[in-house]
């Protein structure tokens, strides 16, 4: 076998060895937090899915390093859950939403989802920076929960959102959530004094991700009455113009970051792509 072959071979066997490692660590977290995580829903495909994303996003990262982004990324699984598919009324909604931004200002959790985030809040508060930035991370938490309510009415209400309004309401997808959790306690010095131009970045890749989860989870959204943009009249062409004009506009925001910060850029892109492989889906949006 030729070098850069070998080299390439051994790359992808450290990168699945360290998504297997993270996602032991998961696994730890969901029998830590009872009753959040039902096997129904959160089984052995959606721990290694999650977890291979996130390593084949930074595979030079070790499993340490990316405990924080895994974390995140599963406590945001979880509360989508709580919302979409336990939350009966919009005053449970709108209590959940409270209860998180309480405990993201320093109060004592009171349930499961609210004692899983007070951990990941107190693991971020290891980093120094994370004083200076608690703000900015609350913020997008706040954006994320509002996200989340905002689309529980619509389905409610069974209202139909434009395209354009859909997509603004991306954060509730948590991708940019999870990004910020990541950068905070990973980041180099150049992304974290910048992390408001990388929330820009981080967003368009989240409205990409908004649109091709849906893509992918359709039939999954239908048989379970979930909000999809596939079912709000939109077509799947519309669907496929949009997913390539944001997958081109995400690529030029991207370029200029990888002169600062290699690795931040690189984890952007990956997002796009590994996402959009693993659901056997084009990075530029789904076949007519």
């Amino acid at each position: 076998m030729p070098d850069a072959e070998l080299a390439e071979a051994f790359e992808l066997g450290r990168t699945c060895a360290l998504a297997a490692e993270c996602g032991r660590d998961l696994r730890r977290c969901a029998q830590m937090y009872g009753g959040l995580f039902p096997q129904a829903a959160f089984d052995g495909e959606f721990y290694n899915a999650l977890t291979l994303s996130m390593a084949f996003s930074a595979p030079w990262a070790t499993a340490d390093r990316l405990k924080v982004v895994n974390r995140a990324a599963l406590w945001v699984m979880a509360v989508d859950r709580l919302v979409d598919h336990t939350a009966t009324t919009r005053e449970q909604v709108n209590r959940l939403t409270r209860e998180c931004l309480s405990v993201a200002d320093g109060a004592v959790p009171q349930s499961a989802a609210t004692r899983f985030l007070a951990d990941l809040r107190d693991e971020l508060a290891t980093v120094e920076e994370f004083r200076d930035l608690r703000w900015l991370w609350r913020d997008q938490l706040a954006r994320m929960l509002a996200g989340m309510a905002r689309a529980w009415v619509w389905r409610d209400t069974q209202a139909a959102p434009t395209l354009a309004r859909y997509l603004d309401n991306a954060d509730s997808r948590g991708s940019c959530f999870v990004d910020l959790s990541h950068w905070i306690y990973t980041a180099d010095d150049w992304s974290k004094a910048h992390l408001r131009d990388l929330r820009a970045v981080s967003g368009l890749v989240q409205r990409y991700l908004h649109l091709l989860g849906d893509v992918a989870s359709y039939r999954r959204d239908m048989s379970w009455g979930d909000l999809n943009v596939l079912a709000l009249g939109v077509s799947r062409a519309e669907v496929r113009d949009a997913m390539a004009e944001l997958a081109g506009e995400a690529s030029r925001l991207i370029e200029p970051v990888r002169a600062r910060s290699p690795r931040t850029a690189t984890y952007l892109r990956r997002q796009i792509g590994f996402s959009a492989g693993i659901n056997g889906i084009s990075a530029y949006g789904p076949a007519t």
